[in-house]
């Protein structure tokens, strides 16, 4: 009897967890859904390319962005970053601890740093950057861009006056109220 007791018992919570991560699942795609939802409504919107995101805490949507970047004339305003301003305003922090972020599309560099900088717990994506290259949205050259020297890149960099620059890192070495990040 204490066989099938702890059997019944072990299949029931095999079926919980099973039901469980089913749920998760679905979220998941729910949420994967909100931030299409998102990327399409700016689009037909006039505010910018076919991207969208959103940014989750416990169950709920604290963040959200599309793509603004011909509406607003800001190269930035990429559905991530919208999304992570708009999360980190809602939190009151610079931080997004415990989210998870759904965006439509595999991130592009600029928004895969500003993810990392802002260490949600994790990242869910729908197209990928091939699907996004193949409607004229292709990142390849900025990936090309980051090994090359300084000089060969197609938008030259030179470093200039790096002692002065300098001083601003050095104060804030010094600096004993200020907030790490």
């Amino acid at each position: 009897m204490c066989n099938n007791f702890n059997k019944k018992f072990i299949d029931e919570a095999a079926k919980a967890l099973q039901n469980e991560d089913n749920f998760i699942t679905e979220n998941h795609e729910h949420f994967m859904d909100e931030a299409v939802k998102r990327a399409i409504k700016g689009m037909q919107n006039n505010e910018g390319g076919p991207f969208g995101c959103i940014i989750v805490k416990d169950g709920k949507i604290i963040g959200k962005g599309n793509n603004k970047v011909t509406s607003t004339n800001d190269p930035t305003a990429h559905a991530e970053v919208t999304a992570i301003r708009d999360a980190c305003k809602n939190l009151k922090s610079f931080q997004l601890d415990g989210c998870i972020l759904y965006t439509s599309c595999e991130p592009c560099p600029m928004c895969l740093g500003a993810i990392y900088w802002a260490r949600p717990e994790k990242v869910f994506f729908g197209s990928n950057k091939t699907d996004a290259a193949n409607i004229g949205f292709d990142d390849a050259f900025i990936y090309n861009e980051l090994p090359l020297d300084y000089n060969k890149r197609s938008i030259p960099f030179e470093q200039i006056n790096r002692n002065n620059a300098l001083k601003a890192f050095q104060l804030w070495q010094e600096k004993e109220d200020k907030t790490a990040y």
